[in-house]
């Protein structure tokens, strides 16, 4: 069952190496927001970031439930503040920039 609309929560993200092409799998907390599944941080250099960029096939799983997606970029300023209220509530790292990749799961 996917976490309700405004939650934070800890989920495994599956990218697609860039050069590689395997598979590579990373624990990070979420948030969900308006039906899709965001994943943040400060700075675009981390391999899953990048990665999820490059080839936007994810997969994302939470608790025993694993679901194939789409992943895109992150570009609207708003929405990237939004993300970060949403996942670091009433703490001032929420102010921080960040960047995100936003997530649309596939079917059930």
């Amino acid at each position: 069952m996917l976490p309700g609309d405004g939650s934070a929560f800890t989920a495994v993200l599956t990218t697609r190496g860039r050069v590689t092409g395997r598979g590579h799998s990373k624990t990070l907390r979420a948030v969900m927001h308006d039906g899709r599944i965001y994943f943040s941080r400060r700075r675009p250099d981390s391999d899953w970031f990048r990665n999820a960029a490059a080839n936007p096939e994810v997969e994302v799983r939470i608790g025993r439930e694993a679901r194939r997606g789409s992943a895109r970029v992150v570009e609207d300023q708003a929405l990237l503040r939004r993300i970060s209220e949403l996942k670091y509530p009433g703490q001032e790292r929420a102010a921080e920039g960040r960047v995100a990749v936003e997530v649309t799961l596939r079917g059930p």
